[in-house]
């Protein structure tokens, strides 16, 4: 069973999250057009931060492909 993790986000964050993400889903371009994007994936990755250890392991390299393998949609 895959192991999950929370994370907290605002309202005012996930809103600005979810505009970020629907704009590349509609053209296929990741682009901050606000500071309040940026500011929000700063949050997110410090949020990110706090659950993972795997980032500071010296195998990080490897659990991050085996990551991206199970996640990658299958032919």
């Amino acid at each position: 069973m895959e192991e999950k993790i929370r994370i907290d986000l605002s309202k005012d964050e996930a809103i600005v999250l979810f505009e970020f993400l629907s704009s590349f889903s509609d053209k296929g371009i990741l682009q901050i057009v606000d500071q309040a994007e940026e500011r929000v994936l700063w949050n997110l990755c410090s949020e990110l931060e706090k659950v993972l250890s795997e980032p500071f392991l010296d195998t990080y390299a490897t659990v991050l492909k085996e990551s991206r393998d199970r996640i990658r949609d299958k032919e």
